[in-house]
């Protein structure tokens, strides 16, 4: 499929029909989401992946009991890695185990350093969330491109979830992707005229 078909026939599917999607594609959609784009390299994000039907049913409520959760194979929830500090200190052990010269790490390193200073908690959180979606991109293109469904959602509480799932306060639930089978059909995409968005 091309890459225009997936955007034109993705869609935000409401309901899923239940089946388990084959774990061979899942892990395709991992990989796929794993090389999305991200500032600095950094990767400010981390996916909890739930697919037991339990722990479906018991975020169900803190979703507003919307049926993409209880319906779907796989909920996908993006979080938010606030720990800033210690990415940039991994991404130095990688740039190191990479054979980078030293003087390009302690630059590069150096730099995202000052950067992240400057950063105070609000910052950190907003700045992780906003990378946090280019990986959710990467993902709902990425379900269709493997011949499955997926639902880019916000409405859900984050205080919930971290407290379900047992997160650490600096991973953050920010956005939720339950991928699956359509149960429902895709209607008439309304968007924008190129003219109201392109200036």
């Amino acid at each position: 499929m091309e890459f225009r078909d997936i955007v034109m026939k993705r869609y935000a599917t409401k309901k899923f029909d239940g089946r388990k999607i084959d774990q061979k594609k899942v892990d395709e959609l991992f990989e796929i989401i794993r090389h999305a784009a991200s500032s600095f390299g950094l990767q400010p994000w981390k996916i909890r992946v739930v697919a037991d039907q339990a722990t479906k049913e018991e975020l169900a409520p803190a979703s507003w009991n919307q049926a993409q959760i209880t319906t779907c194979s796989h909920l996908l929830v993006f979080c938010a890695n606030t720990d800033i500090d210690g990415l940039i200190a991994k991404y130095e052990k990688y740039m190191k185990k990479s054979g980078a010269p030293d003087d390009a790490v302690k630059a590069y390193i150096g730099m995202m350093r000052g950067w992240a200073q400057a950063l105070d908690d609000p910052k950190r959180l907003s700045w992780s969330q906003r990378q946090t979606y280019l990986a959710l991109g990467n993902a709902i293109n990425g379900a269709k491109s493997l011949g499955f469904d997926s639902c880019p959602m916000e409405g859900f509480s984050p205080e919930e979830y971290g407290k379900i799932l047992k997160l650490p306060k600096n991973i953050v639930p920010s956005a939720l992707c339950p991928i699956g089978y359509a149960a429902d059909k895709q209607q008439p995409k309304l968007r924008f005229a190129k003219e109201e968005i392109f200036f």
